[in-house]
């Protein structure tokens, strides 16, 4: 134990140092600084880590994280914004779509997220079914992959409160003539927490790590307006943290999920480098009743497991070598 805590606490000086530098730089805009510092941060936070757990950090260990999980929604909103221009001045983006960095992790995830929703949720996959994507950016990956690779008959509506962001969404869609999944796929622009009736028309709803990432009580606070809109017996699929990765995305636990009403069906932490996102999947209770949530899940069945991809996930020192790659074709 004595041994533990010292591996604990190492990690968290180093992460700490990490954030350090990046609350120091100048902009989160890609660059070879930034590269750098979140290429040491994943590092050093992706490996499975046990003996770190978020929720026993002191004080201010616990508002650096919080503020790191911050830089990390800026920088991936920064790196998304850049990556959607550069891919819409080529004449097909979505055949481009391979040289986005996190192109394979998004891939694995979303097989994950529709694996376990086909074990644990089938009835809410039915055509055609009606999904709702919280969070969706200005590179829409998440979406796409549900509309084009997982649910080819589904209307999937992207719900983002940045107006650029969708904005450049629909660009990219547009440039890349998406033909039938343009058709099926919508970009709005709304705050979670501002959508009611709304709600109660999807089978199936995702919120993205991005959302609610001020505090684990604003996401609990959105879990639970999910809770009260959503139809009975619809879908979540909430994307989480596990250990030392809380400190890149927020981390939600299985019984706050309950608690915003809704019964936990499995929860998934993967053990690879490919997928970085805890996976929740619940569904709405009749009522908001509250139901305990279940010990986490083991991996899926083979049902339910993200095949092997292609090739690995690039390095995140990958990032501005894939922007002048875009570019290049561009030109």
């Amino acid at each position: 134990m004595e041994a533990q805590n010292k591996e604990a606490a190492a990690l968290v000086k180093k992460i700490a140092s990490l954030h350090g530098a990046i609350s120091k730089l100048p902009s989160l805009s890609p660059s070879p600084e930034v590269d750098a510092l979140f290429t040491a941060l994943v590092a050093a936070c992706v490996p499975p880590s046990p003996v770190v757990d978020v929720a026993t950090l002191g004080p201010k260990a616990r508002r650096m994280r919080n503020e790191l999980v911050r830089l990390c929604a800026d920088a991936e909103a920064h790196l998304e914004a850049h990556c959607s221009d550069a891919l819409a001045a080529l004449d097909h983006p979505l055949h481009h779509l391979r040289l986005f960095p996190f192109h394979d992790s998004y891939v694995g995830l979303s097989d994950l997220e529709h694996g376990l929703l086909s074990r644990h949720a089938p009835d809410r996959l039915a055509a055609p079914a009606r999904v709702a994507f919280l969070g969706s950016g200005s590179l829409p990956l998440s979406s796409l992959l549900l509309a084009a690779r997982h649910m080819p008959d589904a209307v999937v509506d992207s719900f983002d409160m940045c107006g650029d962001a969708n904005d450049r969404a629909r660009r990219l869609l547009l440039r890349g003539n998406g033909g039938g999944v343009a058709t099926r796929m919508s970009f709005r622009t709304a705050d979670v927490q501002g959508l009611t009736h709304e709600l109660a028309a999807y089978d199936v709803v995702f919120l993205a790590a991005s959302v609610g990432v001020a505090a684990a009580e604003q996401k609990a606070r959105v879990i639970a307006h999910l809770g009260e809109h959503m139809a009975d017996g619809a879908a979540l699929v909430v994307r989480s943290a596990h250990g030392a990765r809380g400190f890149l995305c927020p981390v939600v636990e299985p019984a706050d999920v309950g608690r915003g009403g809704f019964h936990v069906l499995a929860v998934h932490h993967p053990d690879n480098h490919e997928v970085i996102n805890s996976i929740i999947v619940a569904r709405k209770v009749a009522g908001g009743c509250y139901e305990l949530a279940p010990a986490a899940a083991s991996p899926p069945c083979k049902c339910c497991e993200v095949e092997t991809p292609r090739r690995r996930l690039p390095p995140t020192s990958c990032h501005l070598d894939a922007m002048d790659e875009i570019r290049r074709r561009a030109w």
